[in-house]
């Protein structure tokens, strides 16, 4: 498996393990339904897990674009790769979120909520405010990027051995600071699944919520261009 692979397979199974514990959660008719946010966060942590310990040895599992720019503008990651690695995250995003729509297409059909239907491929604000929800998502993504830079091996990215500490620091994010948004902190996750829920046939699906759909990617990317120069500021003093 190449690296370009890796990073198309890795994100599709973050995708399909992230998505779809949403959607046990929040669809009618589930064994999860209504098991609430700390089944959805922890999903997601154990996601991220399972996808780096997959591709680690591959592509060093970045598996989001503000992880590859984060590295990229730390100089852990070539800027040439970056077009490469985004372009299969986006592919594997939307692969992911594609095979969750048709493993709970029972369940999307027997849910009435567009809301929560919406919510299983990309995220929105408990309230809507726009500079608040952008400082929600750079904030994560910081805290998400910086974990990620400490770990990294030079020119490369995360280990094998990383899977469980970065799936636990997004256990952590989720419960600590995804509150206000959902916690996107990942481009790719909420881009590629939002532009799929506009093209899928979605049963009694609503507006994509594309007036937001920016924030879950500009505050992913301005959080890891800070998360780094704040990790070579760091790092430059020691």
């Amino acid at each position: 498996m190449n690296a370009l692979t890796a990073e198309f397979v890795g994100t599709a199974v973050l995708l399909v393990l992230g998505n779809g514990v949403v959607a046990n959660v929040v669809l009618r008719k589930t064994k999860g339904e209504d098991s609430g946010w700390i089944v959805i966060t922890l999903g997601w942590g154990l996601a991220v897990f399972v996808a780096v310990l997959l591709t680690a040895r591959y592509s060093g599992a970045h598996i989001n674009p503000a992880v590859t720019v984060g590295l990229a503008t730390a100089g852990r990651f070539a800027w040439e790769l970056v077009p490469g690695y985004l372009g299969a995250q986006m592919l594997g995003a939307a692969l992911g979120a594609t095979i969750v729509w048709m493993q709970y297409s029972d369940h999307f059909a027997a849910t009435d909520d567009a809301d929560g239907k919406l919510a299983v491929f990309c995220t929105s604000p408990a309230i809507r405010h726009p500079l608040p929800n952008l400082f929600s998502e750079i904030v994560g993504t910081f805290v998400l990027v910086l974990a990620v830079l400490g770990m990294a091996t030079p020119e490369v990215g995360l280990g094998s051995i990383d899977a469980l500490p970065i799936g636990l620091v997004v256990l952590a994010i989720g419960l600590c600071l995804g509150g206000p948004t959902g916690f996107a902190i990942n481009p790719a996750r909420d881009l590629a699944p939002r532009i799929m829920h506009a093209i899928l046939p979605v049963d009694r699906k609503r507006d994509s919520n594309w007036s937001y759909a920016w924030i879950p990617v500009a505050g992913p990317i301005l959080g890891s261009w800070l998360a780094a120069v704040v990790f070579g500021a760091l790092t430059a003093t020691s």
